[in-house]
C-alpha cells in the first residue's frame, strides 16, 4: 500500500500488538493466572463498593448542605423582616445578599416564580449551595455557603477508598497465588509423575494430595493417575512376564528340533528345515534379551576401549560387507564391547536385510555412523521409534522388528543413544553416539 514504509498494510502494527496481548495468558503459569484472575474480580468488587459509598456519601452530604442552607435562609429572612435590610454580607457562616449578581439564574427564575429553593454545586472548583426565596414582590433574597469543607472531606473519603481497594486486592491476589501454588505443585507433580511413567518408572506414583479428608479436582486428577499407571504397571508386567515364559518354554523343545534336523540326511528339504530352526532359535534369543531390557535386569562393564580398532573388528566379524570409514585418530570411548557388538551388528544386519548396498561405516570422534543405500526408514520409525514385530514398509523388507528394538535397548544400557535418519539423496542412517572414557 502506497504511504507505509516497506509495504507494511494498513493495522498491522495494531495487529501484531494484538497478538502479543493475547499471547500474554497464555505464558503465564497457573498460580499467576488465578491470581489476576482473582485480582481484577476484587478490583471489579472494589470499585463497585466505593462508587455505591462514594454516591452514597454525596446524597448526605447534599441533603445536609440544602437542609442547613434553607434553615440559614430561614434566619437571614427574620432578620431582614426585623431589620427591613441586610447591613452586612454574611450572617453566621453564610453569605446572605438581596438580588445577589452570582446568584445561578434558574434559582432567580425560581424564586421569582414564588418558590423557595436551592441550588447544589459539588462538582466546581468552588462547591456551594444556594438557597433562595423572594422577597418584596420583584427581589431574591439567597444566602450561600461554601462546601470546601465537605468536599474535602469527600476527597478524604475516596483516598481512603482507593486505599483501601488497593490493599484488598493485593491481599486477594496474594492469597490467591498462595491458594494457587499449591494447587499448580500438585498439578506439576501429576505432569512430572505422567513424563516419569512415559520414560518407563513405572513405579513412579504421585501419591495423596490436597487436604486431608477432602476430595477435590486436583486430588481426584492425582488419584486417577496413580491408578493408570497401576494397572498400566501390572498390564506390562504381565506381558514381560508372558514374553520370557514363552521364550523359556520354546527353549527345550527348540534345542530338540536341532537336534533332530542335525540328524537328518544331506538335502534341500534339510537345509530348509535347519534354516528355519535357526531362525526360530535366534527369534527365541531375541524375545529373551528384550524381556531382559525391559526389566533392567541388564548390568554394563564400562570400560575405555579405543572406538576405531574397535568397531573395524566388529563390522568383520558381523559378516555384512561394509566399508569402515575413518577411526585412526579417534579417542577412547567408555563402553561395553559386548553390547557395543551387539548393537552395531544389529544395525548392520537391518541395513543389509532392509537397505541396499554398498553399506559404510564411519567412526568420527565418539560416534559411529552405520549408513546403507536402500529405501530408508519408514516415517512411522522416525516419528515413533522402532516397535516389536513391525518392520515398516515393504520396501524395507521381512523380520521381526527386534533388531533396532534390541540396539536401542542396549544402547540405553550403556549410556549410548541411537538417532536414526533419512539423510539425501537416499538411504537410512543410524548414528550410536558414545560416552567418551
Amino acid at each position: 500500500p502506497r504511504g507505509l514504509p516497506g509495504g507494511e498494510r494498513p493495522g498491522g502494527p495494531v495487529r501484531r500488538l494484538g497478538a502479543r496481548v493475547r499471547r500474554v495468558p497464555g505464558a503465564l503459569g497457573l498460580r499467576w493466572k488465578i491470581a489476576v484472575l482473582l485480582a481484577v474480580g476484587c478490583s471489579l468488587v472494589a470499585l463497585t463498593i466505593g462508587l455505591l459509598i462514594h454516591d452514597a456519601r454525596v446524597r448526605q452530604v447534599g441533603e445536609a448542605a440544602r437542609a442547613g442552607a434553607v434553615a440559614q435562609l430561614v434566619r437571614v429572612r427574620q432578620v431582614y423582616e426585623l431589620t427591613g435590610g441586610l447591613d452586612f454580607g454574611r450572617v453566621g457562616e453564610v453569605d446572605a445578599r438581596i438580588d445577589c449578581p452570582d446568584l445561578p439564574p434558574g434559582l432567580r427564575e425560581a424564586a421569582l416564580a414564588g418558590r423557595r429553593t436551592t441550588w447544589l454545586d459539588l462538582g466546581g472548583e468552588r462547591p456551594t449551595v444556594w438557597a433562595a426565596r423572594p422577597v418584596g414582590g420583584e427581589h431574591v433574597l439567597s444566602v450561600r455557603r461554601s462546601l470546601s469543607h465537605e468536599q474535602a472531606e469527600l476527597d478524604h473519603l475516596d483516598a481512603q477508598l482507593v486505599a483501601y481497594g488497593v490493599g484488598v486486592v493485593a491481599l486477594a491476589a496474594i492469597g490467591g497465588a498462595l491458594l494457587a501454588s499449591r494447587m499448580s505443585r500438585d498439578l506439576r507433580a501429576a505432569a512430572e509423575t505422567a513424563r516419569r511413567i512415559s520414560e518407563g518408572d513405572l513405579d513412579a506414583r504421585i501419591g495423596p494430595t490436597g487436604t486431608p479428608g477432602t476430595r477435590d479436582e486436583v486430588a481426584e486428577l492425582s488419584a486417577a493417575v496413580d491408578t493408570m499407571a497401576a494397572s498400566l504397571q501390572q498390564r506390562l508386567e504381565g506381558e514381560r512376564r508372558f514374553t520370557a515364559d514363552v521364550a523359556h518354554e520354546l527353549r527345550t523343545p527348540l534345542t530338540g528340533l536341532h537336534t533332530a534336523a542335525e540328524l537328518l540326511p544331506p538335502g534341500r528339504p534339510t537345509e530348509l528345515v535347519r534354516d528355519r530352526v535357526a531362525a526360530l532359535r535366534t527369534l527365541t534369543e531375541d524375545l529373551l534379551e528384550v524381556a531382559r531390557l525391559d526389566a533392567d535386569r541388564e548390568e554394563a562393564r564400562l570400560e575405555a576401549h579405543p572406538l576405531g580398532p574397535l568397531a573395524l573388528s566388529i563390522t568383520r566379524r558381523s559378516g555384512v560387507e561394509a566399508e569402515v570409514i575413518g577411526g585412526d585418530t579417534t579417542g577412547p570411548v567408555r563402553t561395553d564391547a559386548r553390547r557395543l557388538e551387539r548393537i552395531l551388528t544389529n544395525l548392520l544386519v537391518n541395513a543389509r536385510r532392509h537397505g541396499a548396498g554398498p553399506i559404510s561405516v564411519t567412526v568420527s570422534g565418539n560416534t559411529v555412523t552405520v549408513r546403507d543405500q536402500g529405501p530408508g526408514f519408514p516415517e512411522e520409525v522416525l516419528r515413533e521409534g522402532p516397535r516389536r514385530f513391525l518392520t515398516g514398509t515393504p520396501e524395507r523388507g521381512q523380520g521381526t522388528g527386534l533388531g533396532l528394538t534390541i540396539a536401542l535397548g542396549q544402547a540405553a544400557v550403556i549410556g549410548a543413544s541411537v538417532t536414526l535418519s533419512n539423510p539425501p539423496p537416499a538411504g537410512a542412517s543410524a548414528v550410536v553416539t558414545l560416552p567418551d572414557a
